[in-house]
């Protein structure tokens, strides 16, 4: 499969736009300098790096709290310096909609433990505040709306985040969110599946100011599957939109990073990474040597994937 040159991505300019996009946390510090890019501009600033080393971006997912929230932040600490270019942070909820058993499990597991979207959004702060990564934040609807649009928006870009992405709103229901995300600086994020029709797939791709999210096959997130043919898709996409076209759902291994990293500007890693990190957890007897574990299988994990996404474009 031959690769597919990227556009550069020069993200909209961002400015806070008064008191309530004020980039400071709930503690009162900013968890990023005055002068750092932020929304979406540092998305594309990420982008945009991968770009002139030819490669593709790695996003990484984790879902927040599991097995802790102050875990979830040394895990994501691994995780950028093993080499993920964007954190995206899943928010947990009982009733996910496109996640898989794994990510659902994850779920579980954080909520029985305690957190709640505040400890997420918390979280987020702290993980910005580690890592220096932009940070995708992951949610469900209710969530959302439980919080209200507006303040949600407003507490996710207090905390640093860079982006937002809520899967079960659909796109034609979304002005509100894109409202308010743009208000408070934060970037939208938008799926589209491979099956998705040009008229749908133009209106997720208008929509996203972070990147576009492709779904490399139908179904929900998880290991496996495969595969759609992604060349012709992302060139179609593409044509559509000015913002990085990022690949996920059935992306495990470095084989796979690899193959979807020759077409796509970035390419998302979630299930495996969870499982990996919970594998390594639950086999120590305590937690301080089960979280030194599950950050070392999340390195090794994300180095791995990292180094294949890198050597991609530089195959005969």
């Amino acid at each position: 499969m031959d690769p597919i040159p990227s556009p550069p991505f020069s993200g909209p300019p961002v400015t806070p736009s008064g008191p309530g996009s004020l980039r400071a946390g709930s503690s009162g510090e900013d968890p990023k300098p005055a002068d750092a890019p932020f929304g979406p501009a540092l998305l594309a600033q990420a982008f945009d790096r991968a770009r002139r080393e030819n490669r593709a971006a790695l996003v990484v997912y984790l879902a927040a709290g599991d097995p802790t929230l102050a875990a979830t932040v040394e895990l994501a600490r691994a995780a950028v310096e093993a080499g993920a270019d964007v954190l995206e942070l899943g928010i947990p909820f009982s009733d996910p909609l496109a996640d898989g058993p794994v990510i659902q499990a994850a779920y579980s597991r954080a909520l029985e433990g305690g957190t709640t979207v505040e400890g997420a959004l918390g979280c987020a702060e702290e993980v910005v505040r580690a890592t220096g990564a932009p940070v995708v934040l992951m949610t469900a609807l209710n969530c959302v709306l439980a919080r209200g649009t507006e303040a949600f928006c407003r507490r996710a870009s207090q905390a640093g985040a860079a982006g937002i992405l809520v899967p079960d709103l659909p796109v034609e229901e979304a002005r509100e969110l894109q409202e308010a995300a743009a208000r408070h600086s934060l970037g939208t994020v938008f799926l589209a599946a491979p099956d998705s029709g040009p008229q749908r797939t133009a209106l997720a791709a208008a929509a996203s100011t972070g990147f576009l999210y492709l779904l490399r096959r139908r179904g929900i997130t998880g290991a496996g599957g495969k595969g759609e043919e992604l060349a012709s898709r992302v060139a179609e996409v593409r044509r559509l939109t000015q913002v990085p076209v990022a690949v996920g759902f059935g992306i495990a291994t470095p084989q796979d990073a690899a193959e979807v990293a020759q077409v796509a500007d970035g390419v998302i890693v979630g299930s495996a990474l969870v499982e990996a990190a919970h594998r390594a957890f639950i086999r120590s007897e305590k937690p301080e040597e089960g979280l030194r574990k599950a950050a070392a299988a999340v390195g090794d994990a994300v180095a791995a994937l990292a180094g294949a996404v890198r050597e991609a474009r530089r195959r005969p």
